[in-house]
C-alpha cells in the first residue's frame, strides 16, 4: 500500500529536523574539522527524515565525485557504482540541482545497474538532495531506505529543508575558515615585521648606520642565502642576544 502524500510539514516532523540541525550546530561550535562536520551531516539526516536507513554525502572535486562519508559500506559501494558508470540518482541530484526521489522499481529503466545493486543490498527507495555551500563546494546528501514504496513527498520536503539549513551552516563554516586563515596571515606578517624591525635596530646600533642601510644589509644576506628575510632577521637577533659575533 502506498504512503499518503502530504504537502505540509507537521510539528513533530519539523521538530525532528530542528533537533538534527541543533545537534549539527553544536558540533560546529566544538569542531573545526570539515570531515567531522560532514560526518555529522550524514548521521543527522537519519534523524531529520523518516524512512532513512542509511545515508551518504557525495562531494565533487573539480568534476570528480567521491563519497566523503557514509553510514555503511553498502551505500558507499552503491555510490561508487554510480561514479564508475557516470550516472545515477545521486549524480542526477548534483547535476540538476533538484531533489531526486524514486523507488528502486522505477529506477530499473533509467539506472538498471544502480537498481540491481540497490536491490541486492536490500534497499527499495532512494532520495537525494543537492548540497551547495559556495562556488567551490558542491555535492549531494543521499538517503537510502529499505521500504519498497519509495519516500513520500513530505520526506522529500524534510530533506530539502534540512539540506538548505546545512548549506547555511557550511557557508558560516567556510567564512570562519577564511577568517581564521586571514588572521593567521596577519599574525605571521606582524611577527615578521616585529623581528625585522628588531634586527634593523640592532644593526643600526652595532654598525652605526641608518635604518635604510640596516634593512639593505638584511636583504642582501637574505638573497645570498636564498632564505626568507624574516628567518635571517630571527637568526641575527638570536646571535646578538646570545653574545656571538655579528656576521
Amino acid at each position: 500500500m502506498e504512503r499518503p502524500e502530504r504537502t505540509t510539514l507537521s510539528s513533530p516532523l519539523f521538530d525532528e529536523v530542528t533537533g538534527a540541525l541543533e545537534a549539527l550546530t553544536a558540533v560546529l561550535e566544538e569542531e573545526d574539522d570539515f570531515r567531522i562536520l560532514i560526518r555529522h551531516v550524514c548521521l543527522q539526516v537519519r534523524h531529520a527524515v523518516p524512512g532513512v536507513d542509511e545515508a551518504s554525502v557525495t562531494l565533487v572535486t573539480g568534476e570528480t565525485p567521491h563519497t566523503a562519508t557514509a553510514t555503511s559500506e553498502a551505500v558507499r559501494d552503491l555510490d561508487g557504482d554510480q561514479y564508475r558508470i557516470g550516472d545515477g540518482p545521486c549524480l542526477e541530484a548534483v547535476r540538476s540541482g533538484k531533489i531526486v526521489r524514486t523507488p528502486v522499481s522505477d529506477a530499473v529503466e533509467r539506472w538498471p545497474d544502480f537498481a540491481r545493486g540497490a536491490r541486492e543490498a536490500g534497499f527499495g527507495s532512494f532520495l537525494a538532495a543537492p548540497l551547495v555551500a559556495d562556488e567551490r563546494f558542491s555535492g549531494a546528501v543521499n538517503c537510502y531506505g529499505r521500504q519498497l514504496d519509495g519516500f513520500a513527498e513530505i520526506e522529500a520536503q524534510l530533506l530539502e529543508l534540512y539540506t538548505a539549513a546545512v548549506e547555511a551552516v557550511l557557508r558560516v563554516y567556510h567564512r570562519y575558515l577564511r577568517a581564521r586563515e586571514t588572521a593567521a596571515h596577519l599574525r605571521t606578517a606582524l611577527l615578521s615585521r616585529a623581528v625585522i624591525d628588531q634586527a634593523k635596530g640592532m644593526l643600526m646600533a652595532i654598525r652605526q648606520i641608518d635604518a635604510d642601510d640596516a634593512f639593505a644589509l638584511l636583504v642582501e644576506q637574505s638573497q645570498r642565502e636564498n632564505t626568507k628575510l624574516r628567518e635571517v632577521a630571527e637568526r641575527f637577533v638570536e646571535r646578538v642576544v646570545a653574545g656571538r659575533a655579528v656576521p
